[in-house]
């Protein structure tokens, strides 16, 4: 097999892998730059409800617990405590068989700013990334679309790893031509390739199979948190737990409440300050939990309190993390662009802005290159290359089960439909 016939065999599978995943990527690109830049945006379309304008001592969070008790007629489930001074708490009620209400509050005077539903504007952002609006079938199409993403890089760099007359970083012929539009494809997916890929792959620990997976090894081989009895907590909670404690919740404890005040001084007390969220006890018996707001990934802390006792139960941080958490709560923090600062966010944003711009000059090179009203670049001949290539990507798709079972189907796709041509 030679490498003529094995670059067209590539070009192949990038061709399909681009097809079938290139209106998600093309979401997944504009939601993750906009998710990047969340607390700015925030700040902007809910500037009065977030930005305080009084100044003084702050109530007793309770005071304020009472408030909105009072105002919505429905428990508190969780309170956000901003790390700037300058910013509300929000407390969230969840109405059963209703979206979740979120209410600003003023901790100087316990007064409710606003308020906005099932997350608001950015939670319907991050909805859209994840695909979560289209129920737990979106979930499963997230982990198919990262995994034919890291088909297309691989594929990509192959065909633009510079050869004898080609070079891997150049811009070529007339703007409008086909040569331009080539260069331009490959360069961008070149320079950008590394990013995209490491994109895609720490994607995966949010999604159910291949992240759960991925957690139950963690746990099972203790490369994570330390174990604890468990009591699970409501899966609407679940977004704002460290990746490691997706899994479980905290042990069961006594009878009574000891009350936020005192859970809020006891974490003040453990040198957590401003930026944390306070998981109430969702049933009796069930412990308060606190959990920091995580920018850089040594950052992450769960303390577990005792509602009845006031005991601090469980006390976690980045010290009491396994190689395997670590491992993937820096890629997380990596990947929302937090984990070394602006810098970081910059490159993630050119990332995804990049993986927009090869969503969009993909269709264009291909509508200038399509020949004789062929679709599809031709098969590879002799068939030894398309096995060989086929190969390869069965290998990968075996790291992503489900990523693996679609490449599976679009082989026997390719195959039914050259037998129905044949006929």
């Amino acid at each position: 097999m030679d490498g003529k016939h094995l670059y067209r065999a590539m070009w192949r599978w990038h061709f399909f892998a681009g097809l079938i995943v290139l209106p998600v990527l093309a979401l997944m690109a504009v939601t993750g730059a906009l998710y990047l830049y969340k607390p700015e945006i925030e700040r902007a379309v809910y500037h009065d409800r977030i930005i305080l304008t009084t100044i003084g001592p702050m109530l007793a969070p309770s005071r304020f617990v009472r408030a909105v008790e009072t105002a919505t007629g429905e428990r508190v489930a969780q309170i956000i405590r901003p790390a700037a001074a300058d910013e509300s708490w929000r407390l969230t009620v969840r109405p059963e068989g209703k979206p979740p209400i979120t209410l600003f509050v003023d901790p100087h005077d316990g007064a409710i700013l606003g308020r906005i539903s099932d997350g608001g504007i950015m939670q319907t952002v991050k909805h859209l990334h994840s695909l979560a609006l289209t129920g737990p079938v979106g979930n499963l199409l997230v982990e198919i679309v990262a995994g034919w993403a890291i088909l297309l890089v691989v594929t990509g760099f192959y065909l633009r790893w510079p050869r004898a007359g080609s070079r891997a970083l150049a811009l070529r012929g007339r703007p409008g031509g086909r040569l331009f539009w080539q260069d331009l494809h490959g360069t961008l997916g070149f320079l950008a390739a590394g990013v995209i890929l490491f994109l895609a792959v720490t994607g995966m620990p949010w999604t159910d199979v291949w992240g759960g997976g991925l957690r139950n090894v963690v746990a099972a081989n203790n490369w994570g948190r330390p174990k604890s009895p468990v009591l699970p907590w409501v899966q609407s909670t679940k977004d704002v737990l460290p990746w490691t404690l997706r899994e479980s919740g905290a042990s069961i404890g006594g009878h009574g409440d000891v009350g936020v005040d005192a859970v809020i001084r006891i974490a003040g007390q453990r040198g957590v300050g401003g930026g944390y969220s306070l998981i109430l006890p969702a049933t009796p018996g069930a412990p308060y939990l606190v959990v920091t707001s995580v920018m850089a990934a040594q950052d992450a802390r769960a303390i577990t309190v005792d509602a009845g006792s006031g005991a601090v139960v469980q006390d976690i941080d980045w010290r009491h993390f396994g190689p395997g958490a670590k491992a993937v709560e820096w890629g997380i923090a990596t990947h929302q662009g937090q984990q070394y600062g602006e810098v970081n966010r910059l490159l993630m944003l050119a990332g995804c802005l990049v993986l927009l711009l090869l969503c969009a000059t993909g269709p264009i090179l291909w509508w200038k290159r399509r020949r004789d009203g062929r679709l599809a670049p031709p098969p590879s001949a002799p068939p030894g290359a398309g096995r060989t290539v086929a190969g390869l990507m069965i290998l990968l798709g075996a790291l992503f089960p489900l990523t693996g079972l679609s490449m599976i189907a679009a082989l026997g796709g390719g195959r039914l439909v050259r037998r129905v041509r044949s006929t």
